[in-house]
């Protein structure tokens, strides 16, 4: 039996992304092990009855001895486990695991970058100066003989190649990590004003400020309608929007906000319009999750935001960082019914063909069977 590990710095984060992968490879006969950070989330892991590793992964990632101990934790868990396989989800399991992964002799790695995050997206010479260090640091974690670099977009592919950090050959392109298509399925829209959901974490470079932004000029020119914002902040992120400000839009009445919703399918159903104005993503899967329930999209021009949308067929893609160009597709769906219908039902075949998660599985299970023939499984 092989021994698959999945390190993910967030236990929630691989409940929502990666536990129907899990257990489609517990199906094919893997024995699962996972390794994230203690949290709450951790008991669902264990209640699937996977094996589970606390590993110390600090996020902000401010105090160079704990993300040196860090690194030390995973090679002794790897050197513990032995693991055939271990796949790396984000992008400090990457970088972190990927080191220990080669320190270890594991046989195969799979490094999984879902998105590129804050320092990708931030703006400045220090951002610059921090880009260019970890592209060396990118060489050495992505450096084993035998694993492959798993991509969302085309995109970000094509930046990790072009700067050297990985050779093409040793990259591959699977688009997110697929939505079931059963649950999120076409519901009726709602009839009444219309809804204008944007549920992401709540930060900056998610385009939060512009959403508000538009639903201000929205608002100013008549514009019936509902402005939603679905999802927490996220304190350990150097963009989160603070609680505080939240609060105020909330009570000035420029936005809905509903805090963290763990039943995305309602939501969606309660929903006319998906907008998420993000700086750049991996592949949103709140995006793809809109699509499948038959919801027309708004949404940047933007690497992993523009792969779940062809303009005019099943969304509107609007310039990133733009909140009049925004306001001015939201308002442009929000009057016109039968568009929404034409383009729900286009993004319901989009998701149908491409991003449904029996798909994604396969695809990566089959990676998987690339690597393994050549590890001790």
């Amino acid at each position: 039996m092989c021994r698959l590990l999945f390190v993910v710095n967030e236990a929630a984060f691989f409940l929502s992304h990666r536990l129907p992968l899990a257990q489609a490879a517990r199906q094919k006969g893997y024995e699962i092990h996972v390794a994230t950070p203690e949290s709450t989330a951790v008991k669902k892991i264990r209640q699937e009855g996977f094996s589970y590793h606390p590993i110390p992964l600090s996020r902000q990632g401010r105090n160079p001895w704990k993300e040196i101990e860090g690194i030390m934790a995973l090679y002794f868990l790897y050197r513990r486990l032995r693991p055939d396989l271990v796949h790396h989800v984000t992008l400090k399991p990457v970088l972190y695991g990927g080191i220990a992964a080669r320190l270890a002799y594991v046989p195969a790695v799979v490094n999984a970058l879902t998105g590129l995050g804050f320092v990708f997206t931030a703006q400045g010479v220090g951002a610059d100066i921090l880009r260019y260090f970890l592209n060396k640091i990118f060489r050495l974690a992505m450096g084993h003989c035998n694993s492959y670099v798993l991509f969302q977009n085309p995109d970000d592919r094509l930046l990790f190649v072009e700067a050297g950090a990985v050779p093409e050959e040793k990259t591959i392109l699977i688009k997110g990590s697929g939505v079931d298509i059963q649950v999120y399925s076409p519901q009726p829209e709602p009839v009444d004003v219309p809804v204008v959901v944007m549920a992401s974490r709540m930060l900056w470079d998610k385009g939060v400020g512009e959403f508000v932004d538009a639903a201000r000029v929205l608002q100013a020119a008549g514009v019936n309608a509902r402005f939603v914002l679905v999802g927490d902040t996220d304190p350990g992120n150097p963009a989160a929007v603070p609680q505080s400000m939240l609060k105020e839009w909330r009570d000035q009445g420029v936005v809905e906000w509903w805090g963290y919703r763990d039943n995305m399918p309602v939501i969606l159903a309660g929903a006319n319009i998906i907008c998420l104005p993000s700086y750049r993503e991996g592949l949103p899967k709140i995006l793809i999750e809109a699509a499948a329930c038959g919801r027309p999209i708004v949404t940047t021009d933007m690497p992993g935001c523009r792969e779940i949308v062809r303009h005019g067929k099943n969304g509107l893609l609007v310039s990133v960082r733009d909140s009049r160009e925004l306001a001015q597709a939201l308002g442009t769906l929000i009057k016109d019914s039968e568009m929404r219908q034409r383009m729900g039902q286009e993004g319901r075949a989009l998701v149908v063909a491409e991003h449904s998660v029996d798909l994604i599985n396969m695809q990566t299970l089959n990676l998987y069977g690339k690597l393994l023939p050549k590890s001790l499984c």
